[in-house]
């Protein structure tokens, strides 16, 4: 359907970033969107109307990050991030049930997604996750923190991801001072 243009894009079901945060949903153009059409998938970004608007803070201004799995053992995810542009409508509390979305128009090539055998879709499935920042991860720690077991309780993750910050943050401090000396 998407190659054919019967079914332009996909929408995930509703989520919210937390029981109290923002409510959310990914919107995916499997064929490309825009200058992406036919070339790249493009995936985006719809903040939602919900139920704790009223005590959120808008706009919203937290980096958002998308993840394809690679679904074998290699685990070469595809990772990429924006930064909301605060001055947009789609990051604005909604008015309507969803705002326009917003993301990455060339987030994947579709000659990869196309090849037979390719390690992002398995039984006509993808798996896609979306990971909204409210701490700042560093950019280093993102292939850990997606590669964190999905299963897992949101609280786990984030102390997981914190203990990775510490002990990343401890071994650059512990790092021995070597200095050389010339022999005369």
């Amino acid at each position: 359907d998407a190659e054919s243009e019967r079914q332009t894009s996909i929408y995930s079901p509703p989520f919210y970033s937390s029981p109290n945060g923002y409510k959310m949903r990914a919107r995916l153009y499997l064929n490309g969107d825009g200058n992406a059409r036919r070339t790249h998938m493009s995936l985006f970004f719809v903040l939602m109307r919900g139920k704790n608007d009223a005590i959120l803070k808008f706009p919203f201004n937290y980096k958002v990050t998308f993840c394809l799995y690679d679904q074998t053992p290699a685990q070469q995810h595809i990772i990429d991030s924006f930064r909301p542009d605060i001055r947009s409508s789609s990051f604005q509390r909604p008015r309507s049930e969803m705002n326009i979305a917003s993301g990455i128009p060339k987030f994947f090539p579709l000659t990869t997604i196309q090849q037979e055998g390719n390690p992002y879709v398995r039984d006509n499935t993808m798996f896609i996750k979306i990971m909204v920042d409210f701490s700042d991860i560093p950019k280093t720690l993102l292939p850990y923190a997606l590669n964190l077991n999905p299963g897992l309780p949101t609280n786990i993750q984030q102390h997981m991801i914190k203990q990775e910050t510490e002990k990343r943050a401890q071994q650059t401090t512990t790092q021995p001072t070597v200095l050389l000396q010339r022999n005369e």
